[in-house]
């Protein structure tokens, strides 16, 4: 017995010394600030965090350094078993079309989807169960949209990357009730772009989304209809909208269930509503028009051969050239599109996969054709420019984004639906300046969002944007202590939101307002 004693008395003090010895070291690294730091609570939170994303991280030999490396921790996604043909949202039908002006009909509505075989899951969806149309409209157009709340709660409808009014964009002010409809006019001035549109209610934007609210609405201009690319809807032109989901043990979508204060992951990729897709194309150059649709995920995509492939446009349109990459990085809100040259693939199948080499979209190709008249590479896009009077112009707003779960702030205030945080002049082109603040635990990526604007990025870290985000952009994503130069004008007058498109983090009251006149 005392040698029972005797045992647990050393071990103890060995163990203490451990401890003091590891919280020197960590407290040499980290600033004086941080010398206080509670490594139990950390351990605690941490645990919390792991429980809360559906899994737990293996705690042995993990030093606190590691632990100070960020608040982030997704999911482990399954692969695509590509059993099940992709298909593709229908375009829109318009209520009414004429030269200059367009109708249409958006209801919010639930319903169920048998995403897997043979069961029912409860969704939500746009003028059907799950996910919505693609709705198509020109530059130029006068657009009517009649909107529609057929859900069992509030909800609204916005109009993401859209530069409108303030008082047509949809956001947390303009809530429908169950059975509420309204009508919106606008006019379409931006160039082609795909942009996409979700609900924006407050507390409930995470939940809307994750149960199937998001559809796409694409752009186009005389530009996007002369320029020799893959354009042909559901044939070489295809959406491709992300959206990582778990589901309960009897296939439903129980968002609180599996809901996280940092951001909501799952281990099921569905592509366009899809569980275990599968592209089946002829071997031609294709136009991806990507759409992160998650709640908190970021994808980062490459091809199982590492083929290169061409970025084509961003966010609020086409980029100046196409630019040349092997791998591209998708936040949550972002869309790319991506221009791939099938005709270069060697075998039957590629597969699209993510940063953990998990299959995104395998690509089954059709028999081998001579498509040498459509392959070639469009060398001249768009023509945007950014002269050097904005580029040296000061910074007239800086926003700092900081804190995790709850605690998520933005210049350390939460929303305040009855605040304006800045005012800015219809057309004059200010710069902001935004900071993801890394904290004592390291932090955690903010994909950055602004309604009713498409900016241009000046510099991250005092240096030039790579040459994918030298296009037209509504969202930025930032890693932790980053720092982005950004020039916003706003074509139309009224309160817009800028927000951290992390859904459960805008959820959570990490969003403000400013006010256009």
């Amino acid at each position: 017995m005392k040698r029972s004693i005797m045992i647990w008395v050393i071990s103890a003090i060995v163990y203490l010394g451990v401890v003091i010895a590891s919280y020197s070291v960590y407290a040499n690294i980290n600033s004086k600030a941080d010398e206080h730091t509670n490594h139990a609570a950390n351990d605690q939170e941490e645990e919390n965090m792991n429980h809360q994303n559906g899994h737990s991280m293996n705690m042995e030999g993990m030093d606190h350094s590691s632990m100070a490396m960020s608040h982030e921790s997704a999911t482990e996604l399954k692969s695509s078993l590509g059993k099940n043909q992709l298909i593709f949202p229908k375009v829109l039908k318009p209520d009414y079309e004429d030269n200059n002006s367009i109708s249409y009909t958006i209801r919010a509505q639930q319903g169920t989807s048998e995403i897997f075989d043979g069961t029912k899951t409860k969704t939500y969806g746009y003028n059907g169960d799950f996910l919505g149309p693609v709705i198509w409209v020109e530059k130029g157009m006068n657009v009517t949209i009649h909107l529609v709340n057929d859900l069992n709660e509030d909800t609204t409808f916005h109009w993401h990357g859209l530069e409108v009014p303030g008082n047509e964009d949809g956001g947390p002010h303009k809530v429908l009730k169950p059975g509420e409809s309204e009508t919106i006019n606008f006019t379409i001035k931006q160039d082609a772009a795909t942009l996409w549109f979700h609900p924006h209610p407050m507390h409930k934007t995470g939940k809307q989304v994750f149960k199937g609210l998001a559809g796409m609405l694409y752009i186009e201009d005389k530009n996007s209809e002369k320029l020799d690319i893959p354009k042909t809807y559901g044939e070489d032109d295809f959406p491709i909208i992300l959206q990582d989901k778990t589901f309960t043990k009897d296939k439903q979508l129980d968002y609180e269930q599996v809901m996280n204060e940092d951001g909501t992951t799952g281990d099921t990729l569905l592509i366009n509503g899809v569980v275990d897709p599968k592209l089946i194309v002829e071997r031609k150059k294709v136009r991806l028009r990507m759409l992160n649709g998650s709640n908190m995920r970021s994808y980062t995509l490459h091809f199982d051969n590492d083929m290169e492939f061409h970025q084509v446009a961003s966010d609020g349109g086409f980029l100046n050239k196409p630019t040349t990459t092997k791998e591209i990085e998708i936040a949550p809100s972002e869309r790319a599109e991506v221009i791939v040259d099938l005709t270069k693939v060697k075998g039957n199948v590629i597969t699209l996969v993510n940063e953990d080499n998990k299959k995104i979209l395998p690509i089954h190709l059709k028999e081998s054709q001579d498509h040498s008249q459509t392959t070639k590479k469009a060398k001249t896009l768009n023509d945007l420019t950014l002269s050097n009077e904005i580029k040296n112009k000061k910074v007239t707003k800086t926003i700092k984004l900081a804190g995790m779960g709850k605690d998520v702030t933005i210049n350390d205030k939460k929303f305040n639906p009855n605040r304006i945080d800045f005012t800015q002049k219809q057309n004059n082109t200010e710069v902001w300046e935004v900071e993801n603040v890394k904290d004592s635990m390291g932090g955690m990526t903010h994909p950055f969002h602004i309604h009713g604007t498409q900016f241009q990025v000046i510099s991250i870290d005092g240096k030039e944007p790579p040459k994918n985000l030298s296009g037209l952009k509504d969202t930025i994503s930032l890693k932790p202590g980053q720092k982005a130069k950004i020039a916003v004008k706003f074509t139309e007058k009224g309160v817009y939101m800028f927000h951290c498109h992390i859904l459960e983090h805008e959820d959570n009251g990490m969003m403000g307002q400013i006010k256009v006149d």
